[in-house]
């Protein structure tokens, strides 16, 4: 995900010029705006990024000491459970974006829904992920973690 790169980069900068315009005694108020914005959006894109690597909350302790059937419920009920967490993401995400539409950020009245959008895409994009994962999963076997990977080459 190059976005969530630019945000993250986007996000450096405005607040280093934010702290230079503001020591020269002239700041620029919509950095603020764009600082908000660039955080948001980062955190939610970084959010979908980890779950599409399975780099978020992933029972490696547990899985590894499995094999068999076991392993493969326990894998798709967890997935199972980040995608129940991500369609709640997309439908109250959008009902969030729809009432911030209404709301306006002073001083330049940008309407919330900009920054409230990312938690619908970010909740539509795990799902996506998540369903990517069960289906390849149980079609050709899940990854075995990364832990015991790193575990059995050095043994």
């Amino acid at each position: 995900f190059i976005a969530c790169g630019v945000c993250i980069v986007g996000f450096s900068v405005s607040v280093l010029c934010d702290v230079i315009t503001r020591e020269i005694g002239h700041p620029w108020l919509w950095l603020q705006q764009a600082t908000t914005g660039f955080f948001i959006h980062g955190s939610f894109l970084g959010m979908a990024l980890a779950a599409r690597r399975n780099e978020h909350m992933y029972l490696a302790e547990i899985v590894q000491t499995m094999s068999g059937n076991k392993r493969r419920n326990l894998e798709v009920f967890s997935r199972l459970v980040v995608l129940v967490v991500a369609l709640c993401m997309v439908v109250f995400g959008y009902q969030n974006f729809l009432l911030d539409m209404g709301s306006f950020r002073m001083p330049s009245l940008i309407p919330l829904g900009y920054y409230s959008i990312s938690v619908p895409i970010s909740g539509a994009l795990i799902a996506l992920f998540q369903v990517e994962q069960i289906v390849n999963g149980l079609k050709n076997g899940f990854p075995v973690p990364l832990d015991s990977r790193q575990e059995s080459s050095d043994a």
